[in-house]
């Protein structure tokens, strides 16, 4: 299938979309019964796409097809040394308890590149990815390197003011994995960036990767929520653009409890956006239930978690994924989420 140029886009942001989701269908009658996912079912899907991840980085492969790339290269990513998606890969893993080998945090720091004009966007999921394999961001050795560096103080030290909203949420979302200090000279602050994106949002409450009413889609919109309930703003309009935001997610609910992006008038269904409307309703209290009690809708039939669920293959691949890397990653990832509330702590608040 030949790939829109919109669509191209969006599979560059932290929420991946998959071109091969099922179609929405929003007008169907009152649902008579409402579906969740039992804990049995939780526990054995997430064992088995967690272990199939395991393997992936074992391997240090995107999948096990003829074709799989690895996920840590250099060559194969000369921006950034690791395949798109490899962040949330990192920490689905870490936040369902995997322990990292010394020989596989050894594998990461020699490939990651880390310049000191890297882009935010590269050095935000360098920041978490790193913080989840054990290390301290604002206080790393490089590969090769004889002295640290800070990449949060470089982080907020880099101009954001041009970027795009997934940026910005990614941005706010690193910078919320730890306890860190802001420098002098800072460009910026986790408030002013909060409200620069609640600034951002849409007449529809919801946000765009290109910040206009007509792209608005689900991906985004779930991101920018959980980056303005990370940055913790005590605003006024920060904390109305969060409640707005997540009525936005709520209303994006398909009949069959999955979330999608919209083109050309359809909504395309898939892994992905669930897994991205999961991790937003996790981040408050509030909105826990929406991912696996309550319906968003009245013609919703079963819940986000069932449909998440849906997509685990039985090898633990993700139905659609265009790569295994991003599908993998993000699913452990929600799934993870799905249990930070019994934790009383968000996933990405990374010990």
């Amino acid at each position: 299938m030949k790939i829109n140029s919109k669509v191209a886009i969006l599979t560059t942001s932290l929420a991946t979309l998959f071109i091969f989701g099922g179609v929405s269908q929003h007008t169907v009658a009152h649902a008579a019964t409402f579906q969740k996912a039992s804990s049995k079912t939780i526990k054995s899907k997430t064992s088995t796409t967690y272990n199939y991840a395991k393997k992936m980085l074992a391997k240090n492969k995107n999948g096990f097809d003829s074709n799989a790339a690895a996920i840590f290269s250099k060559k194969a990513y000369p921006a950034s040394g690791a395949a798109d998606g490899y962040s949330d890969f990192l920490l689905g893993l870490k936040a369902n308890g995997y322990k990292f080998t010394s020989a596989q945090k050894s594998l990461i720091r020699k490939n990651l590149v880390l310049k000191s004009n890297t882009d935010p966007a590269i050095l935000s999921k360098a920041i978490v990815g790193l913080k989840s394999i054990g290390y301290n961001p604002a206080k790393y050795r490089p590969y090769g390197s004889k002295k640290d560096v800070n990449l949060v103080d470089q982080l907020y030290k880099s101009k954001i003011s041009s970027q795009t909203t997934s940026t910005l949420s990614q941005v706010l979302i690193a910078l919320s994995t730890g306890n860190y200090s802001r420098p002098k000279n800072a460009t910026f602050s986790k408030t002013s960036l909060a409200n620069s994106l609640a600034k951002l949002q849409q007449s529809n409450n919801g946000w765009a990767y290109d910040n206009k009413l007509a792209d608005v889609d689900t991906d985004t919109s779930a991101m920018a929520v959980t980056a303005l309930a990370r940055a913790k703003s005590s605003a006024k309009t920060v904390k109305t653009s969060l409640s707005k935001g997540q009525a936005f997610v709520r209303s994006q609910a398909s009949t069959n409890g999955a979330y999608g992006y919209n083109y050309l008038g359809k909504t395309y269904l898939n892994a992905n956006s669930t897994a991205e409307a999961i991790i937003a309703f996790s981040v408050r209290s509030s909105t826990n239930k929406y991912m696996n009690s309550v319906a968003s809708q009245k013609a919703q039939t079963a819940s986000p978690m069932v449909a998440m669920l849906g997509y685990i293959n039985h090898d633990g691949t993700i139905k659609g994924s265009s790569s295994a890397v991003y599908g993998v990653g993000q699913v452990n990832l929600a799934l993870a989420s799905y249990k930070s509330p019994q934790l009383h702590r968000s996933v990405y608040t990374i010990k």
